[in-house]
């Protein structure tokens, strides 16, 4: 199956090989991913500090958001950012250097949230954290130097499930207002643990087995029963109307393609703007991979959406 791979993105494969997940290696994958974001140097010359914030949450604990601030004077638009790890690994260390070019690239500050992780802390814990993160960029507005009115959210792979939920949970409190989700191949669907799929989706990377885990961590039961916890699965909420507008990203050959497919149709269908891309040859998590073209354009489509919904820019030039 390697023949249907985007030839640029076949080294990725060795830099991310299938996961085989269970609670016995998650303490050392978890650490195995620290370390690795850990080496990797920060982008030179973006102009973007960082600092790391604490928020309080409802129930009284902490959690830290780490916060990209580009040059120049604001106000700027904002960007809630949440990391990906299949809702069980992962934290703002995640795509750190990502986050600075970046900020600098859609000049927005960016706030990325280190909510907590699964099993130790169920859904709908971690969007909890999320959803606190988000009440604290707006209320921090005149401090961040930002513009509360042009707060988009964002997030990849299972920070992309949350970010869709984020979005359902604050249409439904009544806000914070968000004002575009950038969901990068988004995880949506407990039900695809459940739903058979072609032997090539999901073939690399992130497998049905560590799908499965991953929905299993959050949910606290198998993936696919009858009932779930509130806002833990955005593809299963019954109403999308309302809900801001959406970009979605995601590989033909991702475990996840039919599930963004179907919520991309859902949300259309809701009256939601939604610009959704399928790349060719592309596995999950395929836009790390540097110098592949099919990445370059990834991100070339994803701020200049960004753009276009927090800057009023036309076309793909203006990132």
């Amino acid at each position: 199956m390697r023949d249907l791979i985007d030839p640029a993105l076949l080294p990725g494969l060795d830099m991310m090989p299938a996961l085989d997940l269970n609670d016995a290696i998650l303490p050392a994958l978890r650490d195995g991913m620290e370390q690795a974001s850990a080496a990797m140097p920060e982008p030179v010359g973006t102009g973007v500090t960082t600092r790391d914030e604490q928020v309080r949450t409802s129930d009284g604990h902490s959690v830290t958001v780490r916060v990209y601030t580009p040059s120049g004077a604001g106000p700027r638009p904002a960007i809630l950012q949440i990391h990906g790890g299949g809702y069980v690994m992962g934290s703002v260390n995640t795509g750190h250097g990502a986050m600075m070019t970046l900020a600098a690239a859609v000049e927005a500050v960016i706030v990325s949230v280190d909510y907590r992780l699964a099993p130790e802390t169920r859904a709908p814990g971690p969007v909890e954290d999320c959803y606190a993160a988000l009440v604290w960029l707006h209320e921090r507005a005149a401090d961040l130097g930002i513009d509360p009115a042009r707060i988009a959210v964002s997030g990849q792979s299972a920070g992309g499930g949350l970010a869709a939920a984020l979005t359902q949970m604050a249409r439904d409190r009544g806000g914070p207002a968000i004002a575009h989700q950038i969901l990068v191949y988004p995880m949506l669907d407990d039900r695809t643990c459940i739903t058979r799929q072609p032997e090539h989706l999901g073939a690399f990377v992130w497998t049905p087995q560590a799908n499965a885990f991953g929905w299993r961590s959050l949910l606290g039961r198998e993936p696919g029963a009858a009932e779930v916890p509130p806002y833990a699965v955005p593809a299963r909420a019954a109403d999308l109307s309302g809900l801001p507008p959406a970009f979605i990203a995601v590989g033909a050959l991702d475990l996840f393609l039919a599930e963004d497919m179907d919520y991309a149709r859902r949300l259309i269908e809701a009256k939601v703007p939604v610009e959704l891309h399928v790349y060719p040859g592309a596995y999950h998590g395929f836009d790390v991979m540097p110098g592949a073209p099919v990445s370059g354009r990834m991100q070339r489509d994803m701020i200049a959406a960004l753009r276009r919904a927090l800057h009023g820019e036309e076309g793909a030039e203006a990132a």
